[in-house]
């Protein structure tokens, strides 16, 4: 590898950073250790700059067809060894959160909105 493409891999990601272009794409696994879909996109608060959603591609076929599920942060965690997200919210509560299709669009400033998908994954509210 030339070192060119050691300071780009660098700039992009470390032992304990990654940037958001390496985020999107990256795989998510169940509780068990199955690929269940990838990080469509990362929701991230604009004054505190911390991540509120990853929202989970899932379902369809081939990546066709698939329902974007938003999920709190942190109901995901990285698993070095999977390399990639593992959620440990069961398979079917996903499949029956709030969630919107390819040619859907989520209402991100809609905070009820927001508060309902917090509540249903039992996690604390963002302020903002």
């Amino acid at each position: 590898m030339s070192l060119e493409m050691q300071a780009d891999i660098r700039s992009r990601e470390t032992a304990g950073l990654i940037g958001s272009d390496k985020v999107e794409g990256t795989a998510v696994y169940s509780a068990d250790g199955e690929r269940i879909g990838a990080i469509d996109r990362v929701m991230i608060e604009k004054v505190s700059g911390k991540v509120a959603y990853a929202v989970l591609s899932f379902g369809g076929f081939l990546g066709i067809g698939d329902d974007k599920y938003p999920l709190p942060w942190p109901t995901l965690k990285y698993n070095t060894e999977l390399g990639g997200y593992q959620t440990m919210v069961p398979i079917d509560k996903i499949e029956g959160a709030p969630s919107y299709g390819t040619s859907d669009e989520w209402d991100w400033e809609n905070r009820d909105r927001r508060r309902v998908l917090n509540d249903y994954y039992g996690v604390a509210f963002p302020a903002v």
